[in-house]
């Protein structure tokens, strides 16, 4: 498990470079091949004993982050969000821009005349230790910022910002490590995924895969402000299973088959209650000649904000579920 150098690293949608480069680094040595496309996707085949159909598991490199996009007279920087991040969870947080640290103001409650509900990105400005614009050094227009945050652990729990997807990414590489695919199996690291699908939007233009299982990490919903009717998943209660999200109903013999592995390995499971979201599984199915997709996640409480939280026994569960499933033929024998 490599969540801790995984999630520490930097890498935004259009700047997974750092992560790609850890991750081939990791991977050499225990796959047939490894090669970069031209959009930047890492893919990685390891070859099984049956060459006649190929299943793709797929995790998306970038983390949701922050661009640059003025540098103001008084010295602060004005940015805005690359994917979604709500900018109420970004007020008084510390932001790192190239090796500068900075922290996000807002005007302090004694001074509004009332408490907000929305704010902007607008009326927030990085405050980086500058106090004209003629002192701004090593910063410029399009510069990326990222979350500073250091990965924990604390008992079963780990907290650390950037596990949607590092969860994902720290899984295939577990499992390019340490399993023996049945069939031919390609480990995609895509690019791009929180700005729109983009990397796994060519896959199926490069690949033919018969059949592809995305690892996420996904929202949880035991939030103290959230009924327990509407929570999505729940931390410790296993893989996530989605039976349905934005742009794709999951092919039902992929989650026949993700659920029969989980009950004969007898590895707990949930489903993901809310629909919201979408993932490189609907990319995967409607580009090119298509596949059939399914979905496992790890639960994640506050995603896409500076600090998430996940079950350690979740990331294990979820890497033995997909480890018992691509090491047997399963998948075969419901698509075929």
């Amino acid at each position: 498990m490599l969540l801790k150098e995984l999630t520490e690293l930097n890498g935004g949608s259009g700047d997974e470079s750092r992560v790609r480069e850890f991750i081939k680094s990791k991977i050499e040595g225990a796959t047939t091949s490894v090669e970069i496309d031209r959009i930047g996707n890492l893919i990685a085949l390891k070859k099984g004993s049956r060459s006649d159909f190929k299943i793709g598991i797929l995790a998306h490199m970038d983390e949701v982050s922050f661009m640059i996009t003025s540098i103001n007279e008084d010295g602060t920087l004005s940015f805005r969000p690359v994917g979604g991040i709500d900018p109420r969870v970004v007020i008084g947080k510390r932001l790192v821009i190239n090796d500068i640290q900075g922290v996000v103001g807002y005007k302090p409650i004694h001074l509004q005349k009332e408490m907000k509900d929305k704010i902007s990105f607008d009326e927030l400005k990085i405050y980086a230790g500058f106090s004209k614009k003629d002192e701004v050094k090593n910063v410029k227009v399009g510069d990326y910022a990222y979350f500073s945050t250091k990965y924990e652990e604390y008992g079963d729990f780990a907290t650390s910002k950037a596990f949607d997807d590092r969860v994902g990414c720290s899984i295939m590489i577990d499992l390019i490590t340490g399993s023996t695919p049945k069939f031919d199996t390609y480990f995609i690291f895509t690019v791009g995924e929180e700005i729109g699908l983009l990397g796994s939007s060519v896959v199926m233009e490069e690949i033919d895969l018969d059949a592809a299982i995305i690892l996420e990490g996904t929202t949880a919903g035991d939030l103290p402000n959230v009924e327990k009717d509407k929570w999505a998943t729940h931390l410790g209660d296993g893989p996530v299973l989605t039976f349905f999200h934005r742009g794709y109903v999951i092919d039902k013999r992929i989650l026949e088959a993700l659920i029969e592995t989980a009950e004969k390995h007898n590895i707990p499971y949930q489903m993901k209650r809310r629909t919201a979201g979408g993932t490189d599984a609907a990319s995967i199915a409607r580009t090119g000649s298509g596949a059939p997709a399914g979905v496992v996640s790890v639960p994640s409480r506050y995603i896409h904000s500076p600090v998430s939280v996940i079950n350690l026994k979740d990331y294990e569960n979820t890497l033995k579920l997909v480890k018992n499933l691509i090491e047997s033929d399963t998948l075969y024998i419901k698509l075929k």
